[in-house]
């Protein structure tokens, strides 16, 4: 291999310029940016945001804001769905600022043990590396979740509301990694000082650390709430207990002369709640609960019921193996990270099941991959066909899936929520209907259009409810021995793990 020869540049520069599809490109790309000028105006306008399966009730849009927690927004939004069936209302949000307070406090429990783990290993050591690089990340994946809200519960997003750091955590991030590296030198200097260092002076600069941990993530998210009072204003169907419920009075109450009082004033403490019909009925007041009380009363929805499928093809990436990714479980004693790798068929049919039950799925894509985030006239579509990317250029950019895993060129950047699908005549998906949690303003009212081939191409992982799984899957998913990966391997790129 050589230099390039600079006057091999200026023969490439005059063939370029004498090409009228060349400088009809470049006038569009510089004054417009590569997606809107790649944009199929033909194919765009035939997509159509109806389903034939689509969940009834699917609550407002949420919004992550500038924050790494699209895992957890997209599965509290699953699990919300059983709060809003059980209260019989049309919208309801957990608290979120709740979730990333115990999952901070969690991750840096995790992080200051396996540097103490790792406490003989050289500065340079790969997996020191990877500890002290992303200990303290946003990312996650739905079994961390599942694990927060196993252990800490729940609480509706008022009773623990969004923070200017919640919302674009960076800045709370940044001081969160110095406070532990600093832990980190402190206890490696300590190892390093011999026999001073035992187990217990170790464990002691933990311990101490972990203080100011919560210190630090009180100051920047509040205080946690111990218990708080439920308010919340529900739909006659409510499933909850009789003696909490008082009723509320006719919001159209005759007043003085004739006319219609002001609407009774609804108190409740529940962002974002109002009921099924539009029309209310009742309040339920239960006071002084714990979250882990809130999550057992109000979110009947079993954290631990799930299966996690993806689906990497390729030589290396045999199907029906599980894979445990090494240093990234971010709760001491919580559940380890499993993923089971399928045909993409069998992740649409369980998806497709859980959505016929009225049951939304969570699912992981590379999001930005052939998106027209920003144009403004079909904003919200992510199609194979919707970009004339070759046609822009000139070339060939298509690769398959494998290719795309084994180059790093994918992986599951993004979680979202299934609440929908469009099905053909022989039951195989045609669209998917999909939850972002980029508030309401982004993509169309909040919702991706996804093809299904989009999918196939840059998706790859549903987490399903165990009863939506064929069994044959479902015993694969309970006996087979996870493989252990590294957090650097290509099957832990492709999951999305930070290297």
């Amino acid at each position: 291999m050589g230099s390039i020869d600079t006057g091999w540049a200026r023969e490439q520069g005059g063939a370029f310029g004498a090409e009228r599809a060349n400088r009809v490109a470049r006038n569009a790309v510089t004054s417009m940016n590569v997606m809107a000028a790649a944009r199929d105006y033909t194919r765009m306008r035939t997509y159509h945001d109806t389903y034939g399966v689509s969940i009834k009730r699917v609550g407002e849009v949420t919004n992550q804001r500038q924050s790494g927690r699209c895992w957890m927004f997209s599965a509290f939004n699953v699990a919300r769905a059983a709060t809003m069936d059980l209260l019989d209302v049309d919208s309801f949000e957990f608290s979120q600022a709740f979730g990333m307070f115990y999952d901070k406090l969690e991750k840096a429990n995790a992080m200051l043990d396996q540097v103490i783990a790792l406490v003989d290993r050289p500065e340079n050591d790969r997996k020191l590396d990877h500890v002290l690089e992303w200990g303290m990340s946003d990312g996650g994946y739905y079994f961390e979740a599942m694990d927060l809200i196993a252990k800490w519960g729940l609480v509706p997003k008022d009773a623990m509301p969004e923070t200017a750091c919640s919302k674009s955590s960076a800045e709370m991030d940044a001081q969160l990694n110095r406070l532990l590296r600093r832990a980190a030198a402190d206890i490696r200097r300590a190892y390093r000082a011999g026999a001073g260092a035992g187990a217990g002076e170790l464990a002691a600069k933990k311990a101490s650390c972990m203080a100011d941990v919560y210190r630090m993530l009180a100051v920047c998210l509040g205080e946690p709430p111990v218990t708080f009072d439920l308010e919340v204003k529900v739909g006659k169907k409510a499933k909850v207990d009789a003696a909490k419920l008082t009723p509320i009075l006719p919001e159209d109450t005759p007043g003085k002369d004739g006319e219609a009082s002001v609407e009774t004033k609804d108190d409740s403490k529940a962002a974002g709640a109002k009921d099924a019909d539009g029309d209310g009925r009742m309040l339920l007041r239960d006071a002084g609960i714990t979250p882990r009380e809130f999550a057992e009363r109000y979110v009947p929805f079993d954290p631990n019921d799930y299966v996690q499928l993806v689906c990497m093809p390729g030589a290396s990436r045999p199907w029906k193996t599980a894979w445990h990714v090494l240093l990234e479980e971010p709760m001491v004693g919580g559940t380890p990270n499993r993923f089971l790798n399928m045909p993409q068929e069998v992740l649409e049919q369980a998806a497709i099941a859980s959505l016929k039950a009225g049951v939304p799925v969570g699912m992981d894509a590379d999001v930005m991959q052939e998106f027209p985030r920003h144009i403004e006239d079909f904003p919200g579509v992510l199609a194979t066909d919707g970009l004339d990317l070759e046609g822009l250029f000139g070339m060939d950019l298509r690769m398959s899936r494998e290719d795309m895993l084994d180059v790093r060129e994918t992986s599951l950047t993004h979680a979202m929520t299934f609440q929908g699908v469009e099905l053909d005549d022989a039951g195989e998906p045609v669209a998917w209907r999909v939850e972002n949690s980029w508030g309401k303003d982004a993509c169309k009212d909040g919702y991706l259009y996804m093809s299904a081939e989009w999918f196939r191409t840059y998706g790859g992982a549903v987490t399903v409810m165990r009863r939506f799984v064929p069994e044959d899957v479902l015993e694969l998913w309970d006996k087979a021995e996870a493989v252990d990966v590294e957090p650097w391997d290509s099957v832990a790129a492709a999951l999305g793990v930070r290297s």
